[in-house]
């Protein structure tokens, strides 16, 4: 069954967790819906895990767009919720507007996620007056990593605390329909979560937020340039492809492939008239 914005609504209200993996490209996309996971991400951390930039500030609405129409051609079942990048809404309520149209029409979309509180409250209510469903994104935000000064737990002092709570109210107040909350104490996620309407998906957050996400090259022990202590591998893919890609390069070196079973045949008859 298509996992939708009414069915994460109805989760919240049953206690059913909710899943979430990112996914880039049509072949993870298919496995990871094949699963029953509800929902895939087309995160802006495509910038680090596909393209090897050091952030996501460089990821740009064209690879959001492109990454995004992929997977959704993998995924029937899954809820497909695209980032909007960097500079792509925080400019002006029209912008937010028509990028999240495009993520919608060119990338096939379910809905967009953007990043931030009561700042971007307006481009919520905008986008989702458009018919557009939107995911907030509340913590640590990775697109203001400079301002944050790095990759730090957020909402730690008591002033950080209430505006977490008081920014999750606003955004369920602007439309939208679920929010992640990304490397906040675990306590603080979930008197959040018991605070608002909305689903609530913790990455770096606890067990006590309404589902979880990950990246799916993390879960996969596949991106090694940086780890979180919030990441958990549920498989080592990453050796497993190493040693593969190692195994094909000798065998190409030694001869042995391809053999006789990885090659077409031609009739020696015909093969004589060449000569």
């Amino acid at each position: 069954m298509k996992n939708t914005v009414l069915t994460f609504q109805e989760a919240k209200v049953k206690g059913e967790k909710l899943s979430m993996l990112t996914a880039y490209d049509y072949s993870t996309a298919k496995l990871m819906d094949e699963t029953g996971v509800n929902s895939i991400l087309v995160g802006d951390s495509l910038g680090n895990v596909m393209l090897g930039y050091e952030d996501t500030i460089s990821v740009t609405m064209e690879d959001m767009i492109h990454h995004g129409a992929a997977v959704a051609r993998g995924a029937k079942n899954a809820l497909v919720i695209i980032d909007m990048p960097f500079m792509s809404y925080q400019t002006s309520v029209y912008d937010a507007v028509v990028n999240a149209g495009r993520l919608m029409k060119e990338g096939r979309a379910n809905a967009v996620k953007l990043e931030g509180g009561r700042e971007v409250c307006d481009k919520i209510e905008a986008i989702v007056a458009a018919g557009i469903p939107v995911c907030a994104h509340l913590g640590l935000t990775p697109q203001s990593i400079n301002a944050f000064g790095g990759f730090k737990v957020q909402g730690k002092s008591e002033a950080a605390a209430k505006k977490l709570i008081e920014d999750a109210k606003l955004v369920e107040k602007a439309g939208a329909f679920a929010v992640v909350l990304e490397c906040v104490p675990a306590k603080l996620a979930e008197l959040v979560t018991k605070s608002i309407g909305i689903p609530t998906i913790g990455i770096g957050a606890g067990n006590g937020c309404d589902g979880q996400v990950l990246v799916y090259a993390d879960a996969l022990a596949m991106f090694s340039d940086f780890r979180p202590k919030f990441v958990k591998s549920f498989a080592n893919v990453g050796d497993i492809m190493r040693e593969a890609f190692k195994a094909y390069d000798a065998e190409v070196k030694a001869g042995t492939f391809p053999a006789e079973e990885h090659t077409y045949k031609i009739a020696d008859d015909v093969l004589e008239k060449l000569y």
